[in-house]
């Protein structure tokens, strides 16, 4: 195995000589077997965890950095097997657990009580069937911690400190009423309500937006500090590692590559893997004197980093026009299921899209930016003052005389693997649009655009014969991309499209859109919670917050001088990949209202002043 990097403690970072191991994996090695033979996933793996310390488990897909954590709880599939090494627990009572080679009733006492996981899908482990209220408070209960008054009032304070506002709500909700971030955070809360002594962290952040992200890392800060809980934190976030480590260990390919503190591990990275992970980083700030959007540098690839995107022809008119757009969900309650209130998702937003632009749409979590890309699609119900496509009126359109218009506006989600039928090969599913819309007769005819659609997106024209499963996350949404484009849409709404990608996985398909709009002159809706990969790709920035837009125009303007006091708030939370400013860096941890109001209460539209060549902000500063 490569030589580790040896580090030289931090007095900041490291633990203390006294402090007592909680968890000690040692040479820990991991196979899988399946229909190609034996895959061997962990190699010789170690490293401890201290009381009080969070150790941040780095590496991209297929490190083994989950396989790391799933063995630990025991929750390995049946394909898996121990090839050798051991892992041992600490509990808080001085027991030392030999976890391998427990029995699994003993294990399934220490799991949620002293050892609790927090994964990166949420609907993993959320049953849907139980009430969220219902399922913060089972833990409690089971292990007869305390009575149920007292385990509800702890269920509702941990939703609050996860930014949860409407906290009776989401209590007699079902998690597939919530969505993706608001799920996140209750699943972080109900890891946290048995105030467990070890939390693995794989992923939690990944799917959140910068200040629910900067609010979480905050909780589990404060959880180590105030309790001395052990956190095991597996992330591909170099940002999030340095706001939260205190020793970092770099995986690949199953092995320990270089661990040390992190203070160490940023300055002073002695493998080359962990070099490549720190450059792969996308910094915010680094586009302040750049008006167009520009290519992330690849290694290898480093003559194309300089390059402007200049493809936004705003000397035409408007591709799309947007006015007055609004999306209610109504809420029924009595015994006459009457409507009592409405969340107001989108309320009343106006703004265009140019012809090989992209417009970038941020907010965090509710804010209505993926509800208004689905309206836009009619995957959801809206209304509007109208919505012009090149210059004709669509908004009233029935069904049967939109259907045309899908060809031109398509949709890349957040997860390629929800949006890929499992059951249809490659080749079949971008070929599909193309059968849909009778543009070709048959799969036959459907192939040499097929391998023109796959070669243009990075991957082998024999690829078509496979299964979804059978490719990595990133390849996955390269084929999204690629179903998306087939039949040359003029627009495509990216809907937090690279939010669950590795960092270099998630700069080579930034780049292949950014490709693509240079070939085709495609226009792109980017949404998204991202900071640092909007700077690189937008051209326009709108900042949606309840539901409303309170600031758009020029990437540029928006990020060197945001003007609304939201704008602000969201730029300031954002991870960055050094650890000597996370004492000093300072962010708006207040709460934000719920979008909830009472029936007929009218909301009136937000008005604007410009602040500068095709910056407006609004009014309302909420």
């Amino acid at each position: 195995m490569t030589q580790l990097a040896q580090a030289t403690p931090h007095p900041a970072s490291a633990p203390p000589q006294t402090a007592m191991p909680v968890l000690e994996i040692d040479d820990l090695s991991v196979s899988f077997s399946g229909r190609l033979g034996k895959h061997i996933a962990l190699k010789s793996v170690s490293f401890s965890v201290n009381k009080g310390e969070i150790v941040a488990i780095v590496g991209e897909s297929g490190s083994g950095k989950s396989v790391t954590s799933l063995t630990t709880m025991g929750l390995l599939a049946n394909s898996a097997a121990i090839e050798r090494g051991s892992i041992h627990f600490h509990s808080r009572h001085g027991q030392r657990h030999d976890l391998l080679n427990m029995k699994e009733d003993d294990r399934r006492q220490l799991r949620g009580r002293d050892m609790a996981m927090i994964f990166q899908e949420p609907m993993t482990s959320l049953n849907p069937v139980l009430k969220v209220g219902d399922q913060l408070t089972e833990a409690l209960r089971d292990h007869q911690l305390c009575d149920a008054a007292t385990a509800d009032k702890k269920a509702r304070e941990l939703l609050r400190k996860v930014r949860i506002a409407d906290v009776d709500r989401v209590m007699k909700s079902y998690p597939a009423s919530l969505s993706g971030g608001m799920r996140q955070r209750v699943m972080i809360a109900q890891a946290l309500v048995c105030e467990p002594q070890l939390l693995i962290a794989d992923e939690p952040t990944t799917a959140l937006d910068v200040t629910v992200q900067a609010r979480i890392l905050h909780i589990l800060r404060d959880l180590q500090q105030q309790s001395d809980t052990a956190v095991l934190f597996i992330t591909h976030d170099m940002g999030v590692v340095a706001e939260i480590a205190d020793c970092v260990v770099v995986m690949y390919r199953g092995e320990v590559v270089e661990q040390g503190t992190v203070e160490q591990i940023f300055a002073h990275p002695e493998h080359p893997y962990t070099q490549a992970l720190l450059a792969a980083v996308p910094k915010l700030g680094d586009m302040r004197d750049s008006a167009w959007p520009r290519r992330f540098p690849l290694l290898g690839q480093q003559q194309f980093s300089d390059s402007e995107q200049k493809t936004a022809r705003y000397d035409a008119d408007p591709l799309l026009d947007i006015r007055g757009l609004r999306v209610y969900y109504s809420i029924r309650s009595g015994i006459f299921s009457a409507v009592t209130h409405r969340v107001h998702a989108v309320e009343q937003i106006d703004f265009c899209v140019w012809p090989g632009e992209t417009l970038a749409i941020v907010g965090e979590s509710g804010c209505g930016k993926s509800t208004t890309g689905r309206a836009l699609l009619r995957l959801i119900q809206s209304e509007s003052e109208s919505i012009l496509f090149q210059g004709n009126e669509i908004s009233q359109m029935d069904d049967r005389a939109f259907l045309p218009l899908r060809r031109e506006i398509q949709m890349v989600f957040q997860d390629p693997y929800a949006s890929l039928n499992p059951r249809l090969t490659v080749g079949f599913t971008i070929a599909e649009p193309l059968l849909l819309h009778g543009l070709v007769r048959s799969l036959e005819d459907a192939t040499p655009r097929v391998q023109e659609l796959l070669k243009s997106v990075g991957l082998p024209p024999e690829h078509a014969r496979r299964y979804p499963h059978e490719f990595s996350g990133g390849q996955r949404q390269r084929i999204a991309i690629a179903r998306a484009m087939a039949l040359q849409p003029q627009v495509i709404i990216a809907d937090e499209a690279v939010s669950a990608l590795d960092v270099s996985i998630q700069a080579q398909v930034v780049n292949l859109m950014m490709d693509l709009q240079q070939k085709t002159g495609v226009s792109w809706i980017f949404i998204s919670h991202d900071m640092a990969v909007v700077e690189r790709i937008a051209n326009r920035v709108a900042v949606m917050y309840l539901g409303q837009i309170v600031e758009i125009g020029p990437r540029q303007a928006v990020f060197n001088n945001p003007q609304h006091p939201y704008t602000q708030r969201l730029l300031a939370p954002v991870p960055i990949a050094d650890p000597q400013q996370r004492s000093v860096r300072q962010f708006d941890d207040s709460e934000i209202p719920s979008p909830l109001r009472k029936a007929g209460e009218e909301v009136n539209k937000m008005t604007y002043r410009q602040v500068g060549p095709h910056h407006w902000v609004a009014n309302d500063s909420h």
